[in-house]
């Protein structure tokens, strides 16, 4: 008994990491994206670790965790890894209320993101 087994929806040579519930806004977070979208893996790793953005050791974490599951679980060359795709999806917003006043309030959204990347491996140029 139990499941069937499930196709990858990847190529071979692709591996993703997702990080989900991150409490920051989904514009902030495109942002810091797109700074590494398109680069080497080690390219990509550099330009967070030095940048100034908040966020930024977050998407760093998350794209660590894509290049370890390219090299554990695909066996994928490190070194020729490259940020294939970077996205950001919109999650929840906590609703708060701030007193104001004359007794009035004021709506406090506070938005989370999701953050998808996936890092693909170069290949050969002849």
């Amino acid at each position: 008994m139990g499941k069937n087994a499930q196709t990858r929806k990847r190529g071979e040579d692709e591996a993703l990491a997702v990080a989900r519930s991150i409490r920051v806004s989904p514009r902030k977070l495109n942002l810091v994206a797109g700074l590494i979208r398109g680069k080497s893996a080690s390219a990509a790793l550099a330009e967070l670790t030095f940048s100034k953005r908040r966020i930024a050791g977050t998407v760093k974490k998350v794209l660590q965790a894509a290049i370890a599951n390219a090299e554990n679980n695909h066996q994928l060359d490190v070194d020729r890894l490259e940020v294939a795709e970077a996205w950001v999806g919109r999650a929840f917003a906590m609703r708060r209320w701030q007193a104001r006043g004359r007794g009035k309030s004021a709506s406090i959204s506070k938005p989370f993101s999701h953050l998808t990347v996936v890092v693909r491996e170069r290949k050969e140029s002849a």
